[in-house]
């Protein structure tokens, strides 16, 4: 019998005669059920370290282990049951790839998987501690950090700098929450916020490096986009119309450059296992409405996960494919 690890998935620690109790355990201890953890079954157990936003420590995770193992952690195993990572040696050798919200959640695993695939990244984030640790944890990768804000130009032009005259590919990944709430609630500064960061600053940065691509005569920019942007019923107003927007944006400057070499795709998540806070003050009405929707998100991906599709469309294995949104998003799409 495979011994239950942290990479072994939730779903298999509930089946699990030993593991089910002691997760169930854990539930009625914190108030919830085990169909809390539906969306969740085919995440590794480590995963609700991050989805806990720090109310669950490791060692919680290290404990339940311990119980199950007669007081040892055993050596992880690949027959773990959850999904594996494959990092293909080479696959962004000799590009420079510019990665937004690259200090956290989908732009850090998406930064990280092109560098350890060779490729020299420029990431970019608000957060300078955060980068430098993220630089820090690859010491043999190229990585370039760049601290701003992309919805100020002087960031964009710092950020086009550092990359120097030739950009292989662009990942729009930076983004924000809303605060659920519908048209008629969505305060002005909720909707310049949001719009502001997840569809203008993927704008101005796009418009700064597109003509480097097509002096090149190729490149690749992937845009992140949402479940959201394909449904009105999955967030609020401001959110749902910035991720929208975004694949206006996508098809539009696919159609405009695909004869000049460049291709322009979009990844549509749908639920991610990255702990991202709400703002505060969620709106009530807003997410009475969107809760029988949202409980009905068939499973959550990891940031690892996601990145494996941003990465795919980034590099020449997408050769054939431009102005098209993939939705990895676990099947929500086809509900």
């Amino acid at each position: 019998m495979t011994a239950l690890t942290a990479s072994s998935t939730i779903g298999t620690w509930l089946d699990d005669p030993v593991g089910g109790p002691i997760v169930k355990g854990l539930l009625e201890a914190s108030g919830a059920t085990e169909e809390t953890l539906t969306p969740l079954r085919t995440l590794p157990l480590q995963q609700l370290v991050t989805l806990s936003q720090g109310k669950m420590p490791q060692s919680v995770v290290d404990d339940l282990v311990k119980q199950a193992n007669g007081g040892v952690i055993p050596e992880e195993s690949e027959a773990s049951g959850a999904w594996q990572e494959t990092v293909t040696s080479g696959r962004f050798g000799g590009q420079t790839v510019v990665v937004t919200g690259a200090a956290s959640g989908i732009g850090l695993a998406t930064a990280s998987r092109i560098a350890r695939e060779g490729g020299r990244v420029v990431a970019v984030d608000v957060s300078a501690e955060k980068l430098q640790t993220f630089a820090a944890s690859l010491p043999n990768a190229e990585i370039i950090p760049v601290v701003g804000d992309i919805t100020k130009q002087e960031s964009v032009d710092a950020i086009v700098a550092a990359a120097g005259e030739r950009i292989d590919g662009l990942a729009n990944v930076a983004g924000v929450n809303d605060d659920f709430s519908p048209l008629h609630e969505t305060s002005d500064a909720m909707w310049d916020r949001v719009i502001g960061i997840n569809l203008t600053g993927a704008f101005k940065l796009s418009r700064a490096v597109i003509p480097a691509m097509i002096a090149a005569g190729s490149g690749r920019i992937v845009n992140v986009t949402s479940e959201a942007g394909l449904r009105g019923n999955a967030s609020g107003n401001a959110y749902t119309t910035s991720k929208h927007g975004v694949i206006g944006m996508t098809r539009s400057a696919a159609f405009m450059y695909g004869p000049q070499g460049l291709r322009v795709n979009a990844v549509a998540p749908g639920g991610v296992a990255t702990g991202i806070p709400f703002p505060p003050n969620v709106s009530e009405a807003g997410s009475a409405r969107l809760a029988p929707f949202q409980s009905a998100i068939p499973t959550l991906a990891t940031a690892e996960q996601l990145a494996a599709s941003i990465t795919f469309l980034l590099s020449e294995d997408s050769v054939n494919i431009n102005g098209q949104v993939l939705a990895s998003d676990g099947g929500w799409s086809v509900q």
